[in-house]
């Protein structure tokens, strides 16, 4: 298990969005990286609409801003999110469809805030305390890169309610090997931090408490590279991988090519050959 140490301390930051405490989704601006935080703890961050649109929201907003490099989601309190909110699924049994429009429209809406974690600009980091299931498992693998500390759980547990869980397998099976994907889907067990590292949901395993410390310091080493080329070979990477191998060198070529005409990728050799520091222009 690859554990990070606690060393690095945190910027302080001030709230860019509502009053601590009164919005869902918070926004801490920590030099250029923005940290977007799940605020509904007694509700275990559980994926309403109202979060799902703030979401969202929140990533159309850091997707705008040039100065922001990367992006941490994190959450309060012990769940990071517990998935969909069933009570709001099954509120909607009694309409003339029993539900059915309300169900996909709701699915439209978590699929496309997934959506555009993948086609955000920057690097998403998810910062995980606590359990995070179902959708929430989702979300974790969704993301680029993601932080656990050792208090953190992870399961796809709908099979256990008859109600398999489909969307989430989008972004697990995309995340995990097959099998290892399969046994989470089929038996919803749930699995720790460490075994979440093992089959790769997680890049690194921490000390409770800090995930979103860690986050940042996988985001300040991003946040040093060039925007530009990390936006290029984020796009690049969720495009070829959804290719055939042929398919995927042609386009990585070309963008290699696009790459090496681009000014930063002149300046980047440059420095490295005269042993100096790059500066970036960020094109």
């Amino acid at each position: 298990m690859s554990r990070q140490s606690a060393s690095t301390p945190i910027d302080t930051a001030s709230l860019s969005n509502a009053a601590e405490g009164n919005s869902p989704l918070e926004r801490q601006d920590i030099g250029n990286i923005a940290v977007l935080t799940l605020n509904r703890p007694q509700a275990r961050n559980t994926l309403t609409e109202e979060m799902l649109s703030r979401l969202r929201q929140g990533l159309t907003d850091a997707a705008a801003e040039e100065n922001v490099r990367a992006v941490i989601l994190a959450a309060k309190g012990s769940a990071f999110s517990a998935g969909h909110d069933l009570k709001e699924l099954t509120a909607h049994r009694a309409d003339a469809d029993g539900g059915r429009s309300y169900t996909r429209g709701l699915m439209e809406s978590c699929s496309a805030m997934m959506l555009a974690i993948l086609r955000l600009p920057q690097p998403v980091i998810a910062a995980v305390e606590g359990t995070a299931t179902a959708a929430g498992c989702q979300l974790v693998a969704t993301c680029d890169l993601a932080v656990a500390s050792t208090n953190a759980r992870f399961c796809t547990p709908g099979v256990h309610i008859g109600l398999f869980c489909s969307t989430p397998m989008v972004a697990l099976s995309r995340s995990v090997m097959r099998k290892h994907a399969m046994e989470m889907l089929l038996t919803g067990e749930t699995i720790t931090a460490e075994e979440a590292y093992r089959i790769g949901l997680v890049n690194r395993v921490v000390e409770p408490g800090a995930a979103r410390e860690q986050a940042l310091v996988l985001a300040r080493q991003i946040a040093s590279k060039s925007a530009a080329t990390v936006r290029l070979g984020k796009e690049a990477f969720y495009r070829q991988i959804e290719m055939g191998v042929a398919d995927a060198y042609a386009h990585a070529t070309e963008v290699m090519v696009k790459n090496m005409m681009a000014r930063d990728a002149a300046e980047g050799i440059s420095a490295f050959l005269g042993k100096r520091s790059p500066k970036w222009a960020d094109r």
